[in-house]
């Protein structure tokens, strides 16, 4: 029909109308509009014991994490932008044998938990570090730094050997498993998210970009995590535990999986296993020292930062590892 036709010269569809688009606004009135009508519903819903049991450990968990994860992203993006390739060519040994043990001890003078760690050690491959060094930061440093070690001692006071253990156990886990990369690992499990928006940008500039990426991106991994623990905390009933508690083995087994379903920050967990008196020390040890290293919202993160092809390989062995590790050390010094 010519009444329909485009004139000349002008794009096609400009005379048509466009569909709506729905933008965050609209999400958010939707939102708002649903929760009005199912309010009452929803009260009652959220009255009931099991679920608040789940939002208290949901909440916990990330109000744990979130001020140790923002202190992460910061220093990992002072790391990215301002720290020169050189100075870690100084600063570590050029062996990369050599450097694993050296970066694991520098965990021990960083306060933060594994909710910073995971972004640092991204940001450190990202300007040259070996992985094997870096990642050995990442399990360290959680576990052995001041903070951590000081709520562990007031969480089991007259009992320094508990300390000694946690940060003799952690060390070695952490050179252990940086060893290991560097004679069974392979660059492409590792899949940093590319920051072309860093290239040539002013250093300001450059620092919050990488710190408002890194906030969305290890954050939305983080309450992943925080979500599985709070329903896994929900589900798994209180009774098993102390069934477990009397086997030798399967108490440091049940004391490891429990550390990775609770995913307690490794500032707090220590108040946890503290209350665990049921079982032995040793198989608290083992949760002590598997906790900051394989979590729930830690393996999200990693498969966030490092990709999931890192993450199933080396969550898994590391678990191994440090249950091994914590509990020929806590056979030894407990």
């Amino acid at each position: 029909m010519a009444g329909l036709d485009v004139p000349a010269g002008e794009p096609a569809g400009r005379g048509q109308r466009r569909a709506p688009r729905v933008g965050s606004v609209e999400v958010l009135a939707g939102v708002l509009i649903l929760l009005v009508v199912v309010r009452e519903p929803l009260a009652r819903a959220l009255s009931a014991p099991r679920l608040q049991t789940w939002t208290t450990v949901f909440v916990s968990v990330l109000v744990q994490a979130v001020p140790f994860l923002v202190f992460g992203v910061l220093l990992s993006a002072v790391i990215a932008v301002f720290v020169p390739r050189s100075f870690w060519a100084r600063a570590l040994p050029r062996h990369p044998a050599l450097a694993v043990p050296v970066a694991s001890a520098a965990g021990v003078v960083l306060p933060g938990c594994e909710c910073g760690s995971v972004p640092i050690a991204g940001s450190l491959i990202r300007r040259g570090v070996t992985p094997a060094a870096a990642l050995a930061f990442l399990l360290a440093a959680p576990a052995v730094n001041p903070i951590v070690l000081v709520a562990t001692a007031v969480a089991f006071p007259g009992r320094p050997e508990m300390v000694l253990a946690r940060a003799a156990a952690s060390l070695v886990v952490a050179v252990v498993m940086g060893w290991l990369w560097l004679r069974l690992g392979r660059a492409d499990w590792i899949r940093l998210p590319r920051r072309p928006e860093l290239d040539g940008a002013p250093r300001g500039v450059a620092f919050w970009t990488a710190v408002r990426h890194d906030v969305v991106h290890a954050g939305g991994f983080l309450v992943v995590g925080a979500l599985a623990a709070a329903s896994i905390n929900v589900l798994v009933p209180e009774r098993w535990l102390r069934a477990l508690a009397d086997e030798p083995v399967l108490s440091v087994l049940a004391l490891a999986g429990l550390a990775v379903l609770l995913s307690i920050c490794s500032e707090a967990d220590a108040f946890v296993a503290a209350s665990l008196s049921q079982f032995s020390l040793t198989s608290r040890l083992v949760f002590l020292v598997v906790g900051p290293m394989v979590d729930l919202k830690l393996i999200s993160m990693q498969a966030g930062v490092f990709g999931r092809r890192f993450a199933v390989r080396f969550a898994p062995a590391t678990f191994a590892v440090a249950v091994t590790v914590a509990a020929g050390v806590g056979a030894v010094l407990l």
